[in-house]
């Protein structure tokens, strides 16, 4: 599979804003904004499931990268008790 210039340019890391705001958070919080990247929406115990990050790492990732506006969440549509978070960007 091949990735054109312009597709690189339509991805949240391509975009220096958004490289910029992500430079100065956590490890985990870059691997789950990876991860959301690929898959999102995604709810919080499928990232960790993704990640292989523990629960309580994945909340913190996802705390931090929404402070940054980075990431954001809304409810699930195929089940209502659950958010599901997705890049911003």
């Amino acid at each position: 599979m091949s990735t054109t210039v312009d597709d690189a340019r339509t991805t949240p890391f391509a975009e220096a804003d958004f490289r910029d705001r992500l430079r100065e958070l956590p490890p985990s919080a870059k691997l789950v904004a990876k991860v959301l990247e690929d898959e999102a929406p995604l709810s919080q115990g499928q990232l960790a499931e993704a990640s292989l990050l523990p629960d309580r790492t994945v909340r913190y990732a996802l705390n931090r990268l929404q402070e940054t506006d980075l990431v954001d969440s809304r409810y699930s549509y195929t089940d209502a008790r659950k958010q599901v978070y997705y890049l911003t960007a």
